[in-house]
């Protein structure tokens, strides 16, 4: 799981119930069951599982407090181990700030192997093939569960078995399947026998999910990636690198040299309009080797955000484009590049055109290189889908310079009211190294996360980001200076408004370092490390002092006590999502006081290892040779989620009255405040009417 990975980016889905929209029960994962033999009494029983793209299993070696890891288990008649059960597939690792630790898990296909020999080879023998494990994606995770194979092996020449035989073996290796029903004027959960399990024996006759009472605030869907955000990201760079000394003095020459070099001026301005459409054209081209090396390894780009060197790396990198924009050095490409590219000009037409864009963008990568390098770093250590991301990126830097130079073309008398070059293009540049330095601790500690050694706690780095604000607030006020800047510069009243900002955020960062009982520095949230790396962490019963109920039908005598909704949690220990939803959203100033005060919370973890009395657990024939066990806590909330809400993803949050009926429509995943806000408040004001 990537995902998640990290928090970085984080995007969501809602599930639409109404309307003809209906959350499905995902079944992301399928899987094989064989036996092979091997020779000499031997065999290995082999699970194969398959996975939907984006989706992912975690590894037997899953480290502790993290998410489920996979366990597989082979028993049976006349059976009898050889050694441990092997994973085989490609095993991926990613740091979780949510867990703060490495997660191992495999995506697409996996294979689990368990050796075994029979005992008396001349005899036939039954082989139970059981695997537990959790299917997650960047956004949810599904309900931990439990798996059941049953296959034959009879061995060359072995007695076939009789009818009595069979009838028996039978016995021995499957149980009576129990069907689970709901009693809930008794809030409790009873158990009774039957062939075969009927899921909506479950249900609670008065939840119906399809028909709340209200369809106010029904989230909208968002699909794939936030590619607009790197878009209008990539744009804000384009304009930022366009008041650099590298390309800023450039404007007025290019432009003129369309508008006045040319005999025919609407000829000229349309050769200026082309010439920033190649500009566009360019940047969006840098990005295509990153779709051929996505291509070739999928996985590459989450290999890279976890890799530790590669992220010390980025560290040094942005180090060292820091000490370009302070004026230490020029980074440059090789000046044969940029001949080869000013010749090429000289064939004029469309071709020319086309170089001498190429050569804008080739002489000013001193200013914009450390940028887009900004943009890639932010991009391969932030999302799934790398590759997109920095096209909208790199097309939003490009879009930005298209803009420029086609409207000053278009309208060339605008160019008077340019700002003359000067000292403040050095500021500017100087600015941007101070943002570069800042940045590159951000790789550093996530390299310090994935190796475990912890040695950069939040307020660590906290107070280097203190000092690097001051630092940027005394070269405003000029008070420092570096090799580029006038030994007498003039302090503008911008500079002096951006030093003053500079110390607003330096208060800003001090609140990080004061022990509070909720989570603070909440805009940065995705960059600082996690609140358990820090020297202040004192772990605490509860989330966010608060105590939710774990049992629904308690829940539900409480509301009507309280009469108070329920707020329905299905959560996991191991869901990160769950936990970057209480951290960032559920901490939130307005979002805390409506969980505490206006709603019961019932937080039912659906991966609650607690076993059941011996007399409530069950199995569900769920056909084709699969047969799920429900033996714990977790497995009951989990089928209790999906025969009420016909959803087994985590987070889900489904607001209901005390009697049980659905308020407005349940929502899934992470999402941001202001949608689970206004979730919030939709059910919880529609409540308070009908009291």
């Amino acid at each position: 799981m990537r995902f998640s990975s990290i928090y970085k980016i984080s995007f969501l889905l809602f599930f639409f119930i109404t309307l003809g929209f209906s959350a499905q029960i995902k079944n992301p994962v399928k899987f094989k069951f064989t036996i092979n033999e091997l020779g000499n009494n031997q065999y290995e029983a082999v699970l194969n599982a398959t996975m939907e793209s984006g989706w992912h299993i975690y590894s037997k070696d899953l480290p502790e407090d993290t998410g489920i890891p996979t366990e597989y288990k082979v028993s049976g008649k006349n059976i009898e181990l050889i050694g441990k059960f092997t994973e085989v597939g490609k095993k991926h690792e990613e740091f979780s700030e949510a867990f703060g630790g490495t997660i191992v898990f495999y995506s697409n296909a996996a294979g689990f192997k368990q050796k075994f020999k029979l005992k008396d080879p001349t005899k036939p023998g039954e082989v139970i093939s059981e695997i537990t494990y959790q299917t997650c994606d960047d956004r949810v995770c599904l309900a931990p569960n439990t798996l059941e194979f049953n296959q034959k092996v009879t061995p060359k020449g072995a007695a076939e078995e009789t009818v009595d035989e069979k009838a028996e073996a039978t016995k021995d290796s499957v149980k009576a399947i129990e069907t689970v029903v709901t009693n809930p004027e008794k809030g409790a959960v009873t158990v009774t026998q039957t062939s075969q399990l009927d899921p909506k024996q479950l249900k609670i006759a008065t939840i119906d999910f399809q028909k709340p009472l209200t369809d106010c605030g029904t989230a909208v869907e968002k699909v794939g990636e936030n590619y607009w955000t790197y878009l209008f990201l990539g744009f804000a760079g384009g304009l930022i690198a366009l008041l650099t000394p590298c390309v800023f003095p450039m404007i007025p020459l290019t432009v003129s040299f369309f508008t006045k070099g040319s005999s025919n001026k609407a000829k000229g301005k349309r050769d200026a309009l082309i010439y920033g459409f190649f500009i566009l054209l360019i940047f969006v081209l840098l990005s295509v080797p990153f779709h051929l090396i996505d291509g070739i390894a999928g996985n590459i780009f989450n290999e890279i955000s976890t890799s530790v060197w590669l992220n010390v790396a980025f560290f040094i990198i942005f180090i060292f484009f820091a000490g370009s924009f302070f004026g230490y050095y020029d980074i440059t490409l090789p000046s044969s590049i940029a001949n080869k590219s000013s010749k090429a000009e000289e064939a004029g037409g469309l071709v020319g055109i086309f170089f001498m864009a190429l050569t804008l963008v080739i002489v000013s990568f001193s200013c914009t290189g450390p940028i887009l390098g900004g943009l890639l770093g932010s991009a391969v250590t932030g999302s799934s889908n790398v590759p997109m991301l920095l096209t909208f990126a790199l097309a939003g830097f490009g879009l930005a310079w298209a803009i420029v130079f086609g409207l000053l073309a278009l309208f060339p008398q605008a160019l008077k009211s340019l700002p003359k070059s000067g000292g403040w293009m050095n500021t500017v540049k100087v600015v941007l190294g101070f943002v570069e330095l800042a940045l590159a601790l951000k790789f550093l500690s996530k390299a310090d996360l994935v190796s475990k050694t912890f040695l950069l706690k939040r307020e660590l780095f906290i107070a280097i980001w203190i000092i690097i604000a001051l630092g940027l607030a005394l070269y405003l006020f000029g008070i420092i200076r570096f090799p580029h800047d006038d030994k007498k510069p003039k302090i503008s009243i911008t500079r002096k408004i951006l030093g003053a900002l500079g110390i607003g955020f330096v208060i800003y960062l001090i609140q990080g370092l004061i022990p509070a009982e909720r989570p603070k520095l909440q805009l940065l949230s995705g960059i600082l490390p996690p609140l358990n790396v820090s020297y202040l962490h004192d772990e605490k019963d509860g989330i966010l002092g608060m105590h939710p109920e774990h049992d629904f039908f308690k829940a539900i005598e409480l509301a009507k006590k309280e009469n108070k909704p329920i707020l329905i949690d299905f959560t996991g220990y191991g869901c990160e999502n769950c936990r970057k939803m209480e951290e960032f959203v559920w901490s939130e100033p307005d979002i805390l006081p409506i969980l505490q005060n206006d709603v019961v919370l019932a937080s039912l973890y659906v991966d609650d290892k607690e076993e059941l009395p011996e007399d409530q657990k069950t199995k569900i024939d769920l056909g084709d040779g699969q047969i799920k066990k429900v033996k714990t806590i977790g497995d009951r909330w989990s089928l209790f989620q999906q025969v009420n809400f016909n959803n087994n993803s985590q987070p889900h949050y489904v607001l209901i009255t005390p009697d049980g009926k659905v308020i407005n429509t349940p929502v899934s995943g992470y999402m941001p405040k202001e949608d689970f806000k206004k979730f919030l408040e939709c059910g919880v004001n529609f409540y308070k009417t009908m009291k």
